[in-house]
């Protein structure tokens, strides 16, 4: 796992750099497994109505989606990991597995997990890298990632390159966890999560080098409030460039910096132990 400088043939090469695809078993040769994935519509950001609700999104290069197995319900049945793959959709690599009895699926790649390597799920396996169990038999301090919110529904958090939460605590039916925010979450000792940190943690220090790159991953240039029209924008208008004349926000009216965006009467509110760090920005107040 690294990342490659592009050679500086031209202004858009010379910033840009990608991955060198070096945990993936096989690079070169990017096909998965047929029974494994369906078409990916895109919407453009468009609900059902064909209005906007998501901004700056469309175009982009064709995805055929990968259907992870988020749940590992298939229980005490060894599978081998037969390779790790690139995957359009997400940030992390994916593993395909063949279990004992014939069947294929794909799994989140975690750091460390190869070709060749054994993974099962279960109540009472090992607590190796791969597996996954009930959070009641993980032992604490273990990093974990594909961490269920409620028994049964799946993995939901750490799903993204190079992170993992930390079981730091179990008192009766509930554990904590913390996240990679710094968040203290309660969930419930039943639900389910996978040893180990999810791999290719470099993502984040490749640099795109050019604006048609983030094209080509269906995201459009994102324009300014103040360059729009007020008919667009609270923000738009005015005679020549102006400063706003308000608070920043976005074209709702919805202040965009320093407001909590998060439900005051959310029932998961009370499964919060310790809410995430503040940023440098916000922590002062706001603006």
């Amino acid at each position: 796992m690294g990342i490659r400088q592009y050679k500086p043939t031209s202004a858009g090469r010379r910033g840009g750099s990608v991955s060198d695809f070096s945990e993936c078993t096989n690079p070169k040769v990017n096909k998965p497994v047929k029974g494994l994935v369906v078409p990916k519509r895109k919407t453009g950001g468009r609900n059902h109505h064909g209005i906007v609700t998501s901004r700056f999104r469309g175009g982009g290069h064709k995805q055929m989606y990968r259907l992870v197995d988020f749940k590992r319900k298939k229980l005490n049945v060894a599978a081998t990991v037969q390779a790790i793959e690139y995957d359009p959709n997400r940030s992390c690599r994916i593993a395909l597995i063949k279990y004992s009895d014939g069947d294929m699926s794909y799994i989140l790649a975690p750091e460390g997990l190869k070709a060749g390597d054994q993974v099962v799920s279960g109540d009472d396996v090992e607590p190796r890298t791969g597996n996954c169990m009930p959070l009641r038999k993980v032992p604490l301090g273990m990093s974990i990632h594909c961490v269920e919110m409620q028994p049964g529904r799946g993995g939901q958090l750490c799903r993204s390159a190079g992170v993992g939460a930390v079981l730091s605590a179990r008192e009766g039916d509930w554990a904590q966890i913390t996240l990679p925010s710094g968040e203290v979450r309660r969930i419930d000792s039943k639900c389910r999560a996978t040893i180990g940190v999810i791999g290719n943690a470099d993502h984040m220090n490749i640099s795109l080098g050019k604006a048609g790159r983030k094209r080509w991953m269906g995201r459009k240039p994102h324009n300014r409030g103040t360059a729009q029209n007020p008919v667009s924008h609270p923000m738009g208008g005015g005679e020549g460039r102006t400063a706003g004349g308000r608070h920043p926000c976005g074209p709702t009216g919805v202040l965009s910096k320093g407001g909590k965006t998060r439900g005051k009467r959310k029932p998961s509110n009370k499964a919060i132990v310790r809410r995430r760090h503040a940023g440098p920005r916000y922590a002062k107040g706001g603006w």
